[in-house]
């Protein structure tokens, strides 16, 4: 039963990453990628993806979705929590003055954190109220496209 539940696990993690990837997000899977993209210049949105349900039905739809805006962050990038550890840890090394949260998203400019929308502003909400915070965010501080 193990081995089924693992193929399952599998299934569910590919499917994830295939979701956010077509949304336009970049996988970050290491330190150094995460070094690399949160430190371009410009805002950058990571979403903080997870298997749990909320990521599923709410966070990576609302991922997908808020990023058809007039203002919209320059990089989209996502990083895994509990699948790439290490990019996962690096990431939230930005996030200063948040508890990790998945999932989440996290807005930055330049290197340095501004806002983040947390596992508790996502579970137990609708999309449509999540893309509202975080096109709210895109208004306060991103450049029109």
């Amino acid at each position: 039963m193990n081995m089924d539940f693992n193929l399952f696990m599998n299934d569910v993690v590919r499917q994830a990453r295939q979701e956010i990837s077509a949304a336009g997000y970049k996988e970050l899977k290491t330190a150094e990628e995460v070094d690399e993209a949160l430190t371009k210049k410009g805002t950058t949105l990571v979403m903080v993806n997870s298997v749990c349900g909320c990521a599923g039905g709410i966070a990576r739809p609302a991922a997908y979705h808020a990023v058809h805006y007039d203002k919209r962050p320059d990089h989209l990038v996502t990083v895994f929590a509990g699948q790439d550890k290490e990019a996962t840890a690096r990431a939230r090394e930005y996030f200063e003055g948040y508890p990790p949260s998945s999932p989440s998203f996290a807005l930055l400019k330049d290197g340095k954190i501004l806002k983040m929308v947390e596992r508790h502003e996502i579970e137990g909400y609708e999309p449509m109220a999540v893309i509202t915070k975080l096109q709210g965010l895109f208004e306060e501080y991103c450049e029109e496209v």
